[in-house]
């Protein structure tokens, strides 16, 4: 059997966004063939900053999480990619990471291959959906074949509740000390799993 790669390269500074790469990983393996990586982009704020936004200990919960390269990118098959929302885009720490792309952009080495995008926010309407479509962005100009998450996967109708998640892509809410719902992880599982079968689908 032929094996294809997917990639999770996230940032995350209080850990919710890493909770949701573990599980867009989760669903991700579900699909046999599939080998699944989980990665994070260099963090440069300095550790005295870090301590006084309080996420010292969360930073300590991945900090075993090996930091995305430009071959992270190049080797994946399928790349799904998670960031909180900043003013409604993403991070300053992915987008300088996406910046360094430009020697794989100028070989085409991303086109073709499948993207996905997953994030957070610390409101309800604190500008998920803007920071997947911003992010889109990017992936577009390389070339990269977008996923979502349809609605073929219930949890994305739940109306009962605060919920993250919508067809651009799985997220969370954070404020409040608010912990990430089931639904809001199952939302992520769907995605993972469906960029791996799609992955499978083009490269297996």
């Amino acid at each position: 059997m032929k094996f294809v790669k997917v990639n999770i390269i996230f940032h995350s500074i209080y850990g919710h966004i890493y909770q949701l790469a573990l599980a867009e990983a989760e669903g991700a393996k579900e699909v046999e063939g599939v080998e699944v990586g989980i990665y994070q982009v260099e963090e440069f704020l300095p550790p005295n900053i870090i301590e006084a936004m309080h996420a010292t200990q969360a930073k300590k919960a991945f900090a075993h999480i090996p930091v995305a390269t430009l071959d992270t990118l190049a080797e994946s098959h399928g790349i799904i990619f998670g960031t909180p929302t900043r003013f409604g885009m993403m991070s300053a720490q992915m987008k300088e990471f996406l910046d360094s792309t430009g020697p794989l952009f100028s070989k085409g080495a991303l086109a073709g291959k499948v993207g996905s995008v997953f994030t957070s926010s610390q409101t309800q309407h604190g500008g998920q959906e803007s920071t997947i479509l911003n992010f889109h962005t990017v992936l577009l100009h390389h070339g990269m074949v977008i996923v979502g998450v349809p609605y073929t996967i219930p949890e994305l109708g739940y109306v009962d509740g605060v919920s993250g998640g919508s067809p651009y892509g799985a997220s969370t809410i954070t404020g409040s000390d608010r912990k990430i719902s089931d639904v809001e992880l199952k939302i992520a599982r769907a995605q993972g799993r469906r960029v791996a079968e799609i992955t499978k689908k083009l490269f297996g």
